[in-house]
């Protein structure tokens, strides 16, 4: 982790605390910059921070524009916006029923008392969650079973086939490629692995006809910064739907054979 991402995580830890007078349970980092997959400029900093007590109406308000407070003090620093998860109580937590909790996303942040955790973030923190503060107890995380894992990937297969039929300039639109990588190979492997990785495993394995566009994604990926503004990679963004659909059609084939298969057993 470079110092200066090290030292904005601290910072805005430290910030969350004093925001719940110290009364963090525990709080943990997951997703791409637990597996060493984090891109500025594309990724998340995805965390959890769990209290050892009910969240007051003040201290919600409070978090809820911290991100937006740390970079006014700091408006150079890059990473303070691609903060994303949840704060709230231990207790509320573990029950997943929720008087008040902040959510901070990528389209805006709230206070609210309903949040439901993919299985596929859920996975991540069970298996590879790193603990920042506090109690390293993963028992809080609920082990994901294979028909989870199998019914979250069919819930993404319906978003790309509802949302991903017409895709923008954004950098993201070709991530789709790599969400689409990572759900085969949560089928066929029963696992989650990064997006970057689950590109080159799909490469290596020769899971979709057509592997240009994921080449070129990967590629993006690696080094978003140096692609984000040229017009010819926002051009082939803008046109990806049909590419992105079609490696969908590989998906659905997938999820029948998973289907067809039923979940494997050890032993």
């Amino acid at each position: 982790m470079e110092r200066s991402m090290a030292e904005s995580i601290e910072k805005m830890l430290q910030k969350t605390a004093d925001a719940v007078n110290g009364r963090v349970h525990s709080a943990w980092l997951y997703g791409s910059i637990v597996w060493d997959d984090f891109r500025l400029g594309w990724s998340d900093i995805d965390w959890l921070v769990l209290t050892d007590r009910e969240i007051t109406e003040s201290q919600a308000q409070a978090l809820l524009t911290l991100r937006q407070a740390m970079l006014e003090k700091e408006p150079g620093n890059p990473y303070y916006r691609s903060f994303e998860g949840i704060i709230a109580s231990l207790e509320e937590y573990r029950s997943r029923s929720f008087r008040r909790l902040v959510y901070w996303g990528t389209s805006g942040q709230r206070v609210t008392d309903r949040y439901v955790q993919d299985a596929f973030s859920a996975y991540e923190l069970a298996k590879y969650g790193r603990c920042i503060l506090g109690q390293a107890d993963r028992s809080i995380f609920p082990a994901q079973s294979q028909e989870e894992l199998i019914a979250a990937v069919r819930a993404h297969y319906g978003s790309i086939r509802a949302f991903a039929a017409q895709t923008d300039e954004r950098l993201y639109s070709c991530g789709w490629l790599m969400d689409i990588a990572r759900c085969v190979y949560t089928l066929r492997c029963h696992g989650v692995i990064a997006k970057t990785q689950a590109g080159i495993w799909a490469l290596e394995n020769h899971i979709f006809p057509d592997e240009a566009p994921l080449c070129k994604a990967l590629e993006i990926r690696r080094d978003p910064l140096a692609y984000k503004d040229r017009v010819d990679v926002q051009i082939w963004l803008s046109s990806l739907g049909p590419t992105v659909q079609r490696y969908a059609d590989t998906l659905e084939k997938e999820l029948s054979a998973s289907v067809t298969s039923g979940p494997e057993t050890d032993g």
